[in-house]
């Protein structure tokens, strides 16, 4: 990154001269960049492209602005902004094009993620913090439009707390709070509910952070007219302009090819949000998309002749140029040269980074062809083997899977018969599927020893006269305590703050710690879990609290999208270990209904979904989740925060295992598994099929993901032969998970006599009322004919119909 040009003080020409050059010089280059990539999508090298030609000139600006410490939340058009930083280069681009699996080569996503989506490393190859404040840092990028919005909120708080809150060791990640959070999105995305909503609490919070609006009237094909009441989002948005007496945001305005305004205009907002920490919303107008949206379609289908000419006279590097020369820095032939000697670098680029991504591949085809021709020389169906090595030998440019594919073909010739050749291409295949499946697999979870499955348990301990006490004064001395042992830790969410929370969980934390971390936060669920993402991507300890896990709905996109895929799409150079605090089970009524478990563990891998029965196993959670590296879901039973409850002695040091069960009714008749409130009822139950001459054995499942990771479950149906899973989810929902997981992972279904059994709520949801419950979700009774039915199936004799 160039040093930023004073255009106003003393600066020599020859300085600026230079300057304006280079700044050219990174406009041209972004812009070859995104013309050749859009041949080589074409042509069929490259899968998808989409590119931030147009938007060249702002980034530069934007750039300039940026400073080493500050964050970028931004859209997938930033390439020229990535430029301009040092933190791109043209071959790096092509590589993400290529989708290059090598993360030193395409250091953006290591091929997980298509071209345009950028991020910085924030960790060592370890897992540890690299120092933040040293460089410039970029979140990672996602696709669903405007989901960038909720981290960038976070990403702004992290300098509020860190300039507020005192005692927080800073040394990796802030400097006195004085970090920016930069935010940038396309105008017609500025439609989506995120980005109002983000705009909303960042003008509550006054939170350092920009964001820049690229404004080219389209979103793909539909125009601004169709997107944005009066067609302008900073005209509409000019009621949270702060004045005088209010807070607010600073609204600036201004022309997206207008160089030097541009230029200007970038350092007013960054000293208003840097020093002041107030928001500021930049409306970057009259910009252009060259080459259309992507390369799935081009914008002539949409813009009419007399917008593409007024594109083609206001290209903000046209533009750019012709200031250039009007401004005596340069002449026509001097940027001519340039523009030639910068189409030749960018094009050996592209040819380095095609080179580099297919030598691997190729060295792999190489490989198999040889194992196959020696097969061949070996097999009874050498002719068929030989013509599928032709087959993958004539293949110029291959992928891994045209070779894997050939090889496993091949492999099917070879039945019946026993080699060392056909030893040679099992080994070649099962080697070929070891490196490369963690390509394309790996980091979903953290793979350090910071990773929180390591984290060991530490059991409650307890005095010898130990009360019985309130749940929730479990829940809140082990919060106190942790937040006395972390200052960076904070909790925020609705009614969490001043009442400490709704079942005073919380209760007196507020006052004993401060508002900037025990917060109330407004009715506005995806930018709570935003905040969360943004605050740990920069080292704290954030608890994002939705208040009923019904609530989490509106979140589960950003949980899904963004928070379940940190670590997997940067492979492990970006953690957010947020933790989603919420509360459900057996509640009452259609919205509060509480359970909808199956959706969200198919929507969150990569998040840890944790489901305590009781307040000292939340507490034990909570106290191992802080020490681990991995984002994760905590589901407290509601019904439990009065239920009582032996205090512990240990509060902030007891750790409750992560994917990890535990048993706690033996038995040899029959396996019953549950979590949560319905447990309660299953133990209820196991007690009372005593009485029948039925012994159950009780699992507590503890934490849904990861599941059993010690495989204790199939441990105990080696002895009862029987299983049968309960919960309050729908039929397939999580129930199904269990199932699957215990039969296909564990691979039960060896030890079972009986059909292995699910009890669930009904498909609908619950009904109001102690009826509703009754007749929507299992029930003791359901639960004892359940079981009584396996048995009697069993065994008719000991065990007469009941119904």
């Amino acid at each position: 990154m160039q040093s930023i040009p004073d255009l106003k003080n003393n600066i020599s020409f020859e300085d600026f001269k230079t300057e304006v050059l280079n700044d050219y010089k990174t406009a041209v280059r972004s812009r070859e960049c995104s013309l050749l990539g859009r041949r080589e999508v074409l042509t069929g090298k490259a899968k998808f492209g989409i590119f931030g030609d147009g938007k060249e000139v702002p980034q530069l600006a934007m750039a300039k602005a940026f400073q080493k410490g500050d964050w970028r939340s931004g859209y997938y058009r930033d390439q020229t902004f990535m430029m301009a930083i040092g933190e791109l280069t043209p071959e790096q681009f092509f590589a993400g094009l290529y989708a290059n699996t090598n993360i030193q080569e395409e250091p953006m996503s290591a091929g997980r993620q298509m071209g345009g989506h950028f991020v910085t490393h924030s960790l060592n190859n370890d897992g540890t913090w690299k120092n933040l404040t040293k460089q410039y840092n970029s979140s990672a990028d996602i696709s669903p439009t405007a989901g960038q919005m909720p981290r960038l909120l976070g990403l702004a708080q992290a300098s509020k707390i860190f300039r507020n809150v005192e005692g927080i060791n800073t040394s990796n990640f802030s400097v006195d709070g004085n970090e920016v959070a930069w935010g940038t999105i396309g105008n017609a995305s500025t439609s989506e509910g995120l980005f109002f909503e983000t705009i909303n609490a960042a003008g509550v919070l006054q939170v350092p952070m920009v964001i820049s609006v690229w404004d080219d009237e389209y979103g793909i094909s539909v125009h601004a007219k169709h997107q944005t009441t009066k067609e302008n989002i900073s005209e509409i948005l000019k009621g949270f302009q702060r004045d005088e007496t209010n807070k607010g945001y600073e609204i600036l305005r201004v022309k997206g090819w207008d160089y030097a305004n541009l230029i200007e205009t970038y350092q007013e907002a960054s000293a208003i949000a840097r020093e002041e920490h107030v928001p500021v919303l930049i409306h970057v107008t009259e910009l252009t998309q060259p080459q259309g949206h992507s390369t799935s379609g081009s914008h002539e289908r949409y813009k009419s002749p007399e917008r593409l000419n007024w594109e083609t006279q206001h290209d903000c590097n046209t533009r750019m140029r012709q200031w250039i020369i009007d401004s005596g820095i340069a002449t026509n032939e001097d940027l001519t040269e340039i523009d030639r000697v910068i189409k030749r670098e960018v094009k050996e680029a592209k040819r380095k980074a095609w080179t580099t991504f297919l030598k691997p591949i190729s060295d792999e085809q190489r490989e198999l062809v040889t194992v196959l021709k020696q097969l061949a020389e070996t097999s009874v169906n050498g002719v068929f083997i030989n013509k599928l090595k032709d087959s993958l030998e004539a293949i110029d440019e291959p992928t891994r899977k045209d070779i894997l594919s050939h090889g496993r073909r091949a492999l099917r010739y070879t039945l019946g018969e026993t080699s060392a050749k056909k030893d040679q291409l099992i080994q070649w295949i099962d080697k070929c599927l070891e490196d490369n499946q963690p390509r394309f697999s790996s980091h979903l979870y953290s793979e350090t020893e910071h990773s929180n499955v390591l984290i060991k348990e530490v059991k409650p301990s307890y005095d010898e006269k130990a009360p019985q006490v309130d749940g929730r004064i479990i829940l809140r001395d082990n919060f106190d305590a942790i937040f006395s042992k972390h200052p960076e830790a904070l909790i925020f969410g609705e009614d969490t703050g001043n009442i400490g929370d709704v079942n005073q969980g919380l209760e007196g934390l507020q006052e004993k710690y401060g508002e900037l971390r025990i917060a109330d936060a407004g009715i506005r669920e995806a930018t709570i879990v935003g905040q969360g993402i943004g605050m740990a991507l920069r080292g704290l300890k954030p608890i994002a609290e939705i208040q009923y896990l019904d609530y989490l709905m509106y979140a589960l996109q950003i949980i899904s999208d963004d928070l379940a895929t940190v670590h997997y799409r940067t492979k492990g150079k970006q953690k957010a270990p947020l933790i989603v605090r919420t509360r459900g089970h057996r509640l009452e009524g259609i919205w509060h209904s509480g359970s909808q478990m199956g959706g969200i563990l198919n929507l969150v891998k990569g998040v840890n979904v944790l489901v305590p029965r009781n307040m000292t196993k939340a507490a034990g959670f909570y106290n191992t989740l802080l020490q681990g590296d991995d984002p994760a879901i905590v589901v407290e039973c509601l019904n439990g925060y009065r239920l009582k409850e032996k205090m512990p002695n240990n509060l902030g040091y007891l750790k409750t295992p992560i994917g990890v069960v535990e048993t706690l009714k033996e038995g040899s008749d029959i396996t019953l598994i549950s979590y949560g409130s319905t447990l309660r009822i299953v133990e209820q139950v196991a007690n009372e099929l005593l009485a029948v001459g039925i012994d159950a054995e009780v699992i507590d499942v503890q934490s849904l993901m990861p599941f059993d990771l010690n495989h204790d479950i199939v441990e105990s149906i080696k002895k009862t032969n029987r299983v049968m899973i309960i919960d309050e989810d729908v039929p397939g929902g999580a129930s199904a998970y269990i199932l699957n997981e215990i039969i296909n992972k564990q691979n039960a279904y060896q030890y079972l006599d009986s059909q292995p059994r699910t009890i669930t709520a009904k498909e609908h949801r619950p009904a109001y009322g102690n009826d509703g419950d009754y007749f929507s979700k299992p029930s003791a009774e359901d639960i004892f004919e359940a079981v009584y039915a396996v048995m009697h199936e069993t065994n008719p004799e000991e065990f007469p119909k009941l119904r």
